[in-house]
Protein backbone atom coordinates (compact mmCIF):
# COMPACT_ATOMS: atom_id res chain seq x y z
CA UNK A 1 0.00 0.00 0.00
CA UNK A 2 1.22 3.52 -0.81
CA UNK A 3 0.83 6.31 1.21
CA UNK A 4 1.59 10.37 0.16
CA UNK A 5 1.37 12.95 2.68
CA UNK A 6 1.72 17.02 2.28
CA UNK A 7 1.85 19.32 4.22
CA UNK A 8 -0.72 22.56 4.40
CA UNK A 9 -0.62 25.77 6.38
CA UNK A 10 -3.95 26.66 8.61
CA UNK A 11 -4.53 30.41 7.70
CA UNK A 12 -6.70 30.41 11.04
CA UNK A 13 -3.81 29.42 13.50
CA UNK A 14 -0.86 28.56 11.78
CA UNK A 15 -0.90 24.78 12.68
CA UNK A 16 0.19 22.58 10.13
CA UNK A 17 -1.96 19.93 8.83
CA UNK A 18 -1.65 16.53 7.52
CA UNK A 19 -3.09 14.91 4.72
CA UNK A 20 -2.47 11.51 3.58
CA UNK A 21 -3.72 9.82 0.14
CA UNK A 22 -4.85 6.57 0.70
CA UNK A 23 -7.02 4.31 -1.29
CA UNK A 24 -10.29 3.89 -0.59
CA UNK A 25 -10.94 1.55 2.43
CA UNK A 26 -8.41 3.06 4.09
CA UNK A 27 -9.25 6.29 3.98
CA UNK A 28 -12.68 5.87 5.27
CA UNK A 29 -11.22 3.91 7.97
CA UNK A 30 -8.90 6.85 8.64
CA UNK A 31 -11.36 9.51 8.63
CA UNK A 32 -13.68 7.68 11.13
CA UNK A 33 -11.08 7.46 13.33
CA UNK A 34 -10.59 10.74 13.33
CA UNK A 35 -14.33 12.10 13.54
CA UNK A 36 -14.42 9.64 16.12
CA UNK A 37 -11.57 11.11 18.13
CA UNK A 38 -12.80 14.67 17.62
CA UNK A 39 -16.17 13.66 19.06
CA UNK A 40 -14.79 12.18 21.91
CA UNK A 41 -13.18 15.14 22.74
CA UNK A 42 -15.95 17.49 22.19
CA UNK A 43 -18.07 15.30 24.37
CA UNK A 44 -15.24 15.45 27.02
CA UNK A 45 -14.97 18.99 27.62
CA UNK A 46 -19.17 19.31 27.62
CA UNK A 47 -19.17 16.68 30.15
CA UNK A 48 -16.78 19.29 31.91
CA UNK A 49 -18.08 22.10 31.75
CA UNK A 50 -20.48 22.56 34.86
CA UNK A 51 -23.86 21.99 35.06
CA UNK A 52 -25.80 25.52 36.55
CA UNK A 53 -29.41 25.95 37.54
CA UNK A 54 -29.16 29.53 35.20
CA UNK A 55 -27.39 26.97 32.08
CA UNK A 56 -29.46 23.76 31.96
CA UNK A 57 -31.51 22.95 35.04
CA UNK A 58 -33.87 25.44 35.18
CA UNK A 59 -34.78 24.13 31.14
CA UNK A 60 -35.65 20.85 32.48
CA UNK A 61 -37.70 22.97 35.33
CA UNK A 62 -39.70 24.79 32.55
CA UNK A 63 -40.64 21.83 30.25
CA UNK A 64 -41.24 19.01 32.96
CA UNK A 65 -42.39 20.78 35.86
CA UNK A 66 -43.47 24.32 36.21
CA UNK A 67 -46.81 23.31 35.45
CA UNK A 68 -47.66 22.85 38.60
CA UNK A 69 -44.22 23.83 40.47
CA UNK A 70 -44.82 27.75 40.10
CA UNK A 71 -46.51 30.40 42.16
CA UNK A 72 -50.10 29.67 42.31
CA UNK A 73 -49.36 26.38 41.29
CA UNK A 74 -50.79 22.56 42.98
CA UNK A 75 -47.41 21.67 43.91
CA UNK A 76 -46.47 22.52 47.77
CA UNK A 77 -43.04 24.73 46.66
CA UNK A 78 -41.84 26.70 43.31
CA UNK A 79 -39.11 25.90 40.41
CA UNK A 80 -39.09 29.25 38.69
CA UNK A 81 -36.22 30.73 40.11
CA UNK A 82 -33.37 29.64 41.50
CA UNK A 83 -33.81 31.00 45.40
CA UNK A 84 -36.97 28.57 45.50
CA UNK A 85 -35.37 26.24 44.17
CA UNK A 86 -32.20 25.58 46.14
CA UNK A 87 -33.68 24.54 49.38
CA UNK A 88 -35.26 21.77 47.48
CA UNK A 89 -32.65 20.20 46.02
CA UNK A 90 -31.80 17.35 47.25
CA UNK A 91 -35.53 16.15 47.11
CA UNK A 92 -35.50 17.13 43.73
CA UNK A 93 -32.61 14.89 43.15
CA UNK A 94 -34.04 12.27 44.80
CA UNK A 95 -37.66 11.98 43.21
CA UNK A 96 -36.61 12.74 39.52
CA UNK A 97 -33.75 9.79 40.43
CA UNK A 98 -36.91 7.35 41.80
CA UNK A 99 -39.27 8.86 38.63
CA UNK A 100 -42.01 9.88 41.46
CA UNK A 101 -41.52 13.19 39.62
CA UNK A 102 -42.79 14.46 37.10
CA UNK A 103 -45.59 12.08 37.83
CA UNK A 104 -46.00 10.12 34.46
CA UNK A 105 -46.86 6.39 35.25
CA UNK A 106 -47.04 4.37 31.62
CA UNK A 107 -44.15 2.31 31.30
CA UNK A 108 -41.83 2.96 29.09
CA UNK A 109 -42.17 0.89 25.72
CA UNK A 110 -45.43 -0.29 26.65
CA UNK A 111 -48.26 2.36 24.20
CA UNK A 112 -46.93 5.15 22.57
CA UNK A 113 -48.49 8.49 23.88
CA UNK A 114 -48.73 12.18 23.60
CA UNK A 115 -47.81 14.69 26.28
CA UNK A 116 -45.66 12.54 27.86
CA UNK A 117 -43.94 14.16 31.21
CA UNK A 118 -41.29 11.21 31.22
CA UNK A 119 -37.86 12.73 32.32
CA UNK A 120 -35.15 11.65 29.68
CA UNK A 121 -32.49 9.71 31.37
CA UNK A 122 -29.85 12.95 30.36
CA UNK A 123 -31.82 14.94 32.33
CA UNK A 124 -31.93 13.40 35.47
CA UNK A 125 -28.47 12.66 35.07
CA UNK A 126 -27.94 16.50 34.88
CA UNK A 127 -30.03 17.23 38.02
CA UNK A 128 -27.93 14.44 39.85
CA UNK A 129 -24.89 16.47 39.15
CA UNK A 130 -26.24 19.58 39.49
CA UNK A 131 -27.27 18.86 43.04
CA UNK A 132 -23.76 16.71 43.75
CA UNK A 133 -21.68 19.97 42.51
CA UNK A 134 -23.78 22.12 45.58
CA UNK A 135 -26.12 23.16 43.05
CA UNK A 136 -25.15 26.50 41.60
CA UNK A 137 -26.40 29.16 40.30
CA UNK A 138 -24.08 29.42 37.45
CA UNK A 139 -24.48 32.85 34.83
CA UNK A 140 -28.02 34.83 35.02
CA UNK A 141 -27.34 36.31 32.20
CA UNK A 142 -27.68 32.87 30.34
CA UNK A 143 -31.36 32.63 32.21
CA UNK A 144 -33.91 31.57 29.62
CA UNK A 145 -36.66 33.43 29.62
CA UNK A 146 -39.88 32.76 32.01
CA UNK A 147 -42.59 30.35 30.43
CA UNK A 148 -45.61 31.74 30.36
CA UNK A 149 -48.80 30.09 31.76
CA UNK A 150 -52.33 30.93 30.59
CA UNK A 151 -54.47 32.49 33.26
CA UNK A 152 -57.96 32.18 30.62
CA UNK A 153 -59.41 30.23 27.84
CA UNK A 154 -56.57 28.66 25.77
CA UNK A 155 -58.83 28.29 22.81
CA UNK A 156 -60.56 31.15 22.81
CA UNK A 157 -64.29 32.32 24.72
CA UNK A 158 -66.25 28.92 24.59
CA UNK A 159 -69.63 28.55 23.58
CA UNK A 160 -71.04 27.17 26.66
CA UNK A 161 -69.51 27.93 29.88
CA UNK A 162 -71.00 25.52 32.87
CA UNK A 163 -70.18 25.68 36.28
CA UNK A 164 -71.22 25.30 39.83
CA UNK A 165 -74.20 27.58 41.25
CA UNK A 166 -70.96 29.26 44.18
CA UNK A 167 -67.80 28.56 45.46
CA UNK A 168 -67.05 25.97 47.18
CA UNK A 169 -65.07 26.27 50.73
CA UNK A 170 -61.60 23.77 50.93
CA UNK A 171 -61.33 23.20 54.11
CA UNK A 172 -57.35 23.57 55.34
CA UNK A 173 -55.06 20.35 55.48
CA UNK A 174 -57.31 18.68 52.95
CA UNK A 175 -55.31 16.84 51.44
CA UNK A 176 -57.28 14.61 49.29
CA UNK A 177 -60.94 15.62 49.12
CA UNK A 178 -62.88 14.52 46.59
CA UNK A 179 -66.20 16.62 45.27
CA UNK A 180 -68.74 16.28 42.68
CA UNK A 181 -70.59 18.76 41.38
CA UNK A 182 -73.77 18.86 39.36
CA UNK A 183 -74.15 20.86 36.20
CA UNK A 184 -77.06 20.97 35.00
CA UNK A 185 -77.58 21.74 30.68
CA UNK A 186 -80.87 23.06 29.49
CA UNK A 187 -80.64 21.78 25.65
CA UNK A 188 -83.83 20.46 24.32
CA UNK A 189 -82.26 18.23 21.78
CA UNK A 190 -78.80 16.31 21.87
CA UNK A 191 -75.44 18.06 20.82
CA UNK A 192 -71.84 17.20 19.81
CA UNK A 193 -69.08 18.38 21.97
CA UNK A 194 -65.55 19.16 19.73
CA UNK A 195 -63.84 20.65 22.60
CA UNK A 196 -63.90 20.67 26.26
CA UNK A 197 -61.76 23.07 28.27
CA UNK A 198 -61.64 23.35 32.02
CA UNK A 199 -60.39 26.49 34.10
CA UNK A 200 -59.61 25.69 37.37
CA UNK A 201 -60.54 28.56 40.05
CA UNK A 202 -57.77 27.84 42.31
CA UNK A 203 -54.82 26.34 40.70
CA UNK A 204 -52.97 26.05 44.43
CA UNK A 205 -55.59 23.42 45.65
CA UNK A 206 -56.96 21.61 42.39
CA UNK A 207 -55.25 18.30 41.29
CA UNK A 208 -57.43 17.30 39.07
CA UNK A 209 -60.56 17.20 37.96
CA UNK A 210 -62.75 13.78 35.98
CA UNK A 211 -66.43 14.67 34.44
CA UNK A 212 -69.36 12.14 34.10
CA UNK A 213 -72.82 12.10 32.59
CA UNK A 214 -75.89 11.79 33.91
CA UNK A 215 -79.30 11.31 32.64
CA UNK A 216 -81.05 9.25 35.48
CA UNK A 217 -81.46 12.44 37.87
CA UNK A 218 -79.34 10.56 40.20
CA UNK A 219 -76.40 12.67 40.65
CA UNK A 220 -79.06 15.22 41.77
CA UNK A 221 -80.75 13.06 44.44
CA UNK A 222 -77.24 12.25 45.82
CA UNK A 223 -76.28 16.08 45.46
CA UNK A 224 -79.53 16.94 47.78
CA UNK A 225 -79.42 13.91 50.32
CA UNK A 226 -75.92 15.85 51.60
CA UNK A 227 -75.45 19.64 53.09
CA UNK A 228 -73.37 21.90 51.40
CA UNK A 229 -72.40 22.14 47.63
CA UNK A 230 -71.98 18.74 45.97
CA UNK A 231 -70.82 16.43 47.55
CA UNK A 232 -68.89 13.50 48.75
CA UNK A 233 -67.16 10.78 46.20
CA UNK A 234 -64.43 8.94 45.50
CA UNK A 235 -63.55 6.25 43.18
CA UNK A 236 -66.64 7.17 40.93
CA UNK A 237 -69.68 9.45 40.68
CA UNK A 238 -71.46 7.57 43.22
CA UNK A 239 -74.22 6.62 40.38
CA UNK A 240 -74.59 3.71 37.44
CA UNK A 241 -76.08 4.19 33.92
CA UNK A 242 -75.10 6.39 31.80
CA UNK A 243 -72.21 7.77 34.08
CA UNK A 244 -68.80 7.07 32.08
CA UNK A 245 -66.47 9.21 31.08
CA UNK A 246 -68.45 12.13 30.70
CA UNK A 247 -66.62 14.99 28.21
CA UNK A 248 -62.76 14.49 29.07
CA UNK A 249 -60.99 15.59 32.62
CA UNK A 250 -57.63 17.63 33.28
CA UNK A 251 -54.60 17.91 35.11
CA UNK A 252 -51.86 20.48 35.91
CA UNK A 253 -50.15 21.02 32.03
CA UNK A 254 -53.10 18.97 30.11
CA UNK A 255 -54.06 20.66 26.91
CA UNK A 256 -57.88 20.80 26.28
CA UNK A 257 -59.71 18.03 25.19
CA UNK A 258 -60.19 18.16 21.32
CA UNK A 259 -61.89 15.82 19.19
CA UNK A 260 -60.69 14.91 16.13
CA UNK A 261 -62.03 16.43 12.55
CA UNK A 262 -65.75 15.77 12.11
CA UNK A 263 -65.76 13.13 15.85
CA UNK A 264 -68.37 14.84 18.61
CA UNK A 265 -68.64 13.57 21.83
CA UNK A 266 -72.36 13.07 22.69
CA UNK A 267 -74.21 15.70 25.18
CA UNK A 268 -77.93 14.19 25.36
CA UNK A 269 -81.00 16.83 25.74
CA UNK A 270 -81.07 17.78 29.54
CA UNK A 271 -78.21 15.95 30.80
CA UNK A 272 -75.72 16.74 33.68
CA UNK A 273 -72.51 17.01 33.75
CA UNK A 274 -71.13 15.70 37.11
CA UNK A 275 -67.66 17.38 37.71
CA UNK A 276 -65.35 15.47 40.07
CA UNK A 277 -62.65 17.85 41.53
CA UNK A 278 -60.10 16.57 43.85
CA UNK A 279 -58.94 19.00 46.24
CA UNK A 280 -54.97 19.17 47.77
CA UNK A 281 -54.97 22.19 50.40
CA UNK A 282 -51.57 22.51 51.08
CA UNK A 283 -52.15 26.43 52.01
CA UNK A 284 -52.76 26.19 55.30
CA UNK A 285 -56.04 27.80 55.59
CA UNK A 286 -59.27 27.01 54.06
CA UNK A 287 -59.50 28.17 50.96
CA UNK A 288 -62.09 28.15 48.14
CA UNK A 289 -62.72 27.23 44.11
CA UNK A 290 -65.22 27.77 41.64
CA UNK A 291 -63.87 25.68 38.66
CA UNK A 292 -65.26 26.09 35.15
CA UNK A 293 -66.08 23.58 31.96
CA UNK A 294 -65.75 25.78 28.32
CA UNK A 295 -67.92 23.77 25.69
CA UNK A 296 -67.42 23.99 22.22
CA UNK A 297 -69.89 22.44 19.88
CA UNK A 298 -69.86 21.12 16.19
CA UNK A 299 -70.75 24.12 13.76
CA UNK A 300 -70.92 21.67 10.50
CA UNK A 301 -71.62 17.61 10.36
CA UNK A 302 -70.43 15.26 12.68
CA UNK A 303 -69.62 12.21 11.00
CA UNK A 304 -68.70 9.98 14.13
CA UNK A 305 -69.34 9.55 17.71
CA UNK A 306 -66.97 9.46 20.43
CA UNK A 307 -67.85 6.25 22.11
CA UNK A 308 -66.26 5.00 25.47
CA UNK A 309 -65.43 1.17 25.93
CA UNK A 310 -65.44 -0.17 29.61
CA UNK A 311 -63.37 -3.15 29.58
CA UNK A 312 -64.62 -4.18 33.36
CA UNK A 313 -64.96 -7.07 36.02
CA UNK A 314 -67.31 -6.33 38.74
CA UNK A 315 -67.54 -9.99 40.71
CA UNK A 316 -64.14 -10.18 41.67
CA UNK A 317 -62.95 -10.96 45.19
CA UNK A 318 -59.69 -9.82 46.81
CA UNK A 319 -58.87 -12.14 49.76
CA UNK A 320 -57.33 -9.94 52.77
CA UNK A 321 -53.42 -10.36 53.88
CA UNK A 322 -52.72 -11.50 50.05
CA UNK A 323 -49.89 -8.89 48.71
CA UNK A 324 -50.46 -9.54 45.16
CA UNK A 325 -54.03 -10.66 43.74
CA UNK A 326 -54.81 -10.68 39.80
CA UNK A 327 -57.89 -9.65 37.99
CA UNK A 328 -58.52 -10.14 35.11
CA UNK A 329 -60.82 -8.98 32.35
CA UNK A 330 -61.52 -8.83 28.34
CA UNK A 331 -63.53 -7.17 25.77
CA UNK A 332 -64.23 -8.43 22.37
CA UNK A 333 -65.18 -6.04 19.38
CA UNK A 334 -67.74 -7.21 17.45
CA UNK A 335 -66.36 -8.99 14.31
CA UNK A 336 -68.70 -6.58 12.10
CA UNK A 337 -66.93 -3.50 13.36
CA UNK A 338 -63.58 -2.04 13.18
CA UNK A 339 -62.91 0.75 15.90
CA UNK A 340 -59.90 3.48 16.36
CA UNK A 341 -58.65 3.84 20.06
CA UNK A 342 -58.02 7.33 20.77
CA UNK A 343 -57.13 7.16 24.44
CA UNK A 344 -56.90 5.26 27.20
CA UNK A 345 -57.57 5.73 31.38
CA UNK A 346 -57.30 3.01 33.81
CA UNK A 347 -59.29 2.94 36.90
CA UNK A 348 -58.62 1.58 40.20
CA UNK A 349 -59.15 2.31 44.01
CA UNK A 350 -56.28 2.56 46.64
CA UNK A 351 -55.38 -0.88 46.30
CA UNK A 352 -54.36 -1.30 42.86
CA UNK A 353 -50.49 -1.86 42.16
CA UNK A 354 -50.48 -2.72 38.64
CA UNK A 355 -52.27 -2.52 35.60
CA UNK A 356 -51.48 -3.55 31.84
CA UNK A 357 -53.89 -3.67 29.25
CA UNK A 358 -53.22 -4.91 25.45
CA UNK A 359 -54.53 -5.88 22.22
CA UNK A 360 -54.82 -9.60 20.72
CA UNK A 361 -55.52 -9.11 17.13
CA UNK A 362 -57.59 -11.51 14.63
CA UNK A 363 -54.21 -12.79 13.57
CA UNK A 364 -53.07 -13.63 16.91
CA UNK A 365 -50.58 -10.35 17.22
CA UNK A 366 -50.36 -9.12 20.36
CA UNK A 367 -50.33 -5.14 20.82
CA UNK A 368 -49.36 -3.52 24.21
CA UNK A 369 -51.20 -0.34 24.96
CA UNK A 370 -50.43 0.46 28.51
CA UNK A 371 -48.43 -0.39 31.67
CA UNK A 372 -48.34 1.07 34.91
CA UNK A 373 -46.51 -1.06 37.78
CA UNK A 374 -46.93 1.73 40.47
CA UNK A 375 -50.72 2.47 40.53
CA UNK A 376 -51.36 5.36 42.76
CA UNK A 377 -54.44 6.32 42.40
CA UNK A 378 -54.18 10.22 43.27
CA UNK A 379 -52.00 10.71 39.86
CA UNK A 380 -54.97 8.61 37.79
CA UNK A 381 -55.19 10.03 34.29
CA UNK A 382 -56.36 9.55 30.75
CA UNK A 383 -53.27 9.10 28.35
CA UNK A 384 -53.92 10.23 24.36
CA UNK A 385 -52.34 7.82 22.30
CA UNK A 386 -49.75 9.47 20.23
CA UNK A 387 -51.47 8.07 16.79
CA UNK A 388 -55.06 6.33 16.66
CA UNK A 389 -55.28 2.56 17.45
CA UNK A 390 -56.76 0.57 14.99
CA UNK A 391 -59.00 -2.20 16.13
CA UNK A 392 -60.42 -4.22 13.53
CA UNK A 393 -63.54 -6.29 14.13
CA UNK A 394 -62.72 -9.38 16.20
CA UNK A 395 -59.71 -7.02 17.95
CA UNK A 396 -59.81 -8.60 21.95
CA UNK A 397 -58.72 -6.32 24.48
CA UNK A 398 -57.46 -7.84 27.55
CA UNK A 399 -56.73 -6.45 31.21
CA UNK A 400 -54.60 -7.57 33.71
CA UNK A 401 -54.86 -5.59 37.72
CA UNK A 402 -53.06 -6.92 40.51
CA UNK A 403 -54.12 -5.56 43.91
CA UNK A 404 -51.96 -5.38 47.42
CA UNK A 405 -54.55 -6.16 49.99
CA UNK A 406 -52.04 -6.78 52.43
CA UNK A 407 -50.71 -4.82 55.75
CA UNK A 408 -47.85 -3.45 53.79
CA UNK A 409 -49.36 -1.72 51.60
CA UNK A 410 -48.75 1.77 52.65
CA UNK A 411 -52.36 3.15 51.15
CA UNK A 412 -54.76 0.00 52.76
CA UNK A 413 -57.79 1.78 53.81
CA UNK A 414 -59.01 -0.91 56.25
CA UNK A 415 -57.03 -1.90 59.13
CA UNK A 416 -57.34 -5.23 59.94
CA UNK A 417 -56.92 -6.08 55.69
CA UNK A 418 -60.88 -7.19 55.09
CA UNK A 419 -61.87 -9.06 51.82
CA UNK A 420 -62.73 -6.20 49.18
CA UNK A 421 -65.56 -6.26 46.22
CA UNK A 422 -66.51 -3.62 43.70
CA UNK A 423 -68.27 -0.57 44.91
CA UNK A 424 -68.05 2.90 44.79
CA UNK A 425 -66.63 3.54 48.46
CA UNK A 426 -62.73 4.17 49.42
CA UNK A 427 -62.81 0.80 51.38
CA UNK A 428 -64.03 -1.00 47.63
CA UNK A 429 -62.17 -1.47 44.69
CA UNK A 430 -62.96 -1.54 40.86
CA UNK A 431 -61.07 -3.19 37.63
CA UNK A 432 -62.00 -0.71 34.58
CA UNK A 433 -59.80 0.49 31.91
CA UNK A 434 -62.22 2.72 29.90
CA UNK A 435 -61.13 3.46 25.87
CA UNK A 436 -62.52 6.06 23.77
CA UNK A 437 -62.83 5.00 20.37
CA UNK A 438 -64.33 5.58 17.19
CA UNK A 439 -66.11 3.08 14.89
CA UNK A 440 -64.95 3.20 11.01
CA UNK A 441 -68.32 2.43 9.73
CA UNK A 442 -70.72 4.58 11.78
CA UNK A 443 -71.49 7.94 8.92
CA UNK A 444 -73.85 9.78 10.84
CA UNK A 445 -73.58 12.67 8.20
CA UNK A 446 -75.13 9.62 6.22
CA UNK A 447 -78.55 9.30 8.14
CA UNK A 448 -78.74 13.16 8.08
CA UNK A 449 -79.38 12.98 3.84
Amino acid sequence: MRFVSSAKENSSNGARVMRWALPGAAAIVLAAAVVGRVLAVEASRASAEPVTFSNQVVRIFQENCQNCHREGGIAPFALTTYQAAYPFRNQIADATRARRMPPWKPVEGYGEFQHVRRLADGDIDLIAKWVAAGAPEGDNTKLPPPKQFASSWMLGEPDLVIEPSDSFTVPSGASDLYRCFVLPTSFKEDRYVTAAEFLPGNRQVVHHIVTYMDTTGQAEALDRAEPGLGYTCFGGPGFTGSGLLGIGGWAPGAPPLQMPDQVGMLLPAGARVVMQVHYHNHTGAKTSDRTKIGLRFATGPIDKRMRVIPVINRTFEIPAGVARHEVRASWTAPAHLNFHAISISPHMHLLGREVKATATYPDGTVRPLIYINDWDFNWQGGYAFKEPIALPGGTRIDIQVIYDNSTGNPRQPNNPPKVVRWGENTTDEMCIVFIRATVDQEHLADRRK
